[in-house]
């Protein structure tokens, strides 16, 4: 019997529902348990603070949707995750070692890092202006399409980031911001976050089955985008 445990920023009940959690993350919960599912498995979602008195069995796949974990809580990704939470740290080693531009950015490259090397996937931007909470979470679109110049530089900044932070497989998104001839970086979701719900019917596989893939490592042949209306 696989196990696998999901932990997300919010509230969850003895019985693995969300009892108090944004919109996003509860869609982000029911795409990647959709990507789990299979026979002999078993699934786990706790919230964060559930993890200050659990330890993390071998056995178990860990799937943290949230950068926020207890640092007394030890998996094997643990560096990859603080690395990543410490955002101003982080930008200013990359700056350092890269000399790349970095500051605050609303765009995300996503990169599916499989065992055999990275896929890159379609980048995802905002939809629209909203004024709501739930809706900013929920506005995210896929593709946001880039000239092939632009594309190449962004997948040379992804891959040294990523090889900087050691990165296992896993799902990432690469958050960014750009002008007509520059780009820099803003930080690093070691899991698809929030953006990643604009992958649901836009991506196939979808970037929640890609990390889910990824953790287990089960091939990627392609990813494909759906013909838009």
């Amino acid at each position: 019997m696989l196990e696998v445990w999901i932990v997300v920023d919010g509230e969850v009940n003895a019985t693995g529902e969300l009892m108090a959690a944004s919109p996003a993350t509860a869609i982000m919960v029911e795409a990647l348990r959709k990507a789990i599912a299979q026979p002999a498995t078993t699934i786990k979602v706790f919230g964060k603070n559930h993890l200050n008195s659990l330890n993390l069995p071998k056995e178990v796949v860990f799937c943290p949707l949230t950068l926020h974990l207890p640092s007394n809580f030890d998996f094997p990704e643990k560096a990859i995750f603080k690395a990543c939470e410490k955002v101003e740290l982080f930008r200013y080693l990359i700056s350092e070692n890269f000399g790349y531009v970095t500051r605050t950015g609303n765009f995300w490259l996503p990169v599916v890092l499989t065992q055999k090397g990275p896929v890159y996937a379609e980048a995802i931007g905002p939809a629209s202006e909203t004024s709501s909470e739930s809706e900013v979470e929920l506005s995210y679109f896929q593709p946001v399409h880039f000239s092939d110049a632009m594309r190449q530089k962004l997948y040379e900044m992804a891959y040294n980031i990523l090889k900087f932070l050691n990165a296992s497989p896993a799902t990432y998104l690469i958050q960014f911001g750009l002008s007509d001839k520059e780009i820099w970086f803003d930080r690093v979701f070691p899991f698809p976050a929030a953006p990643a719900i604009a992958s649901i019917n836009a991506q196939t596989p979808d970037l929640f089955t890609c990390h889910w893939y990824c953790l287990t490592n089960q091939p990627i042949i392609d990813l494909t985008i759906a013909p838009q209306s």
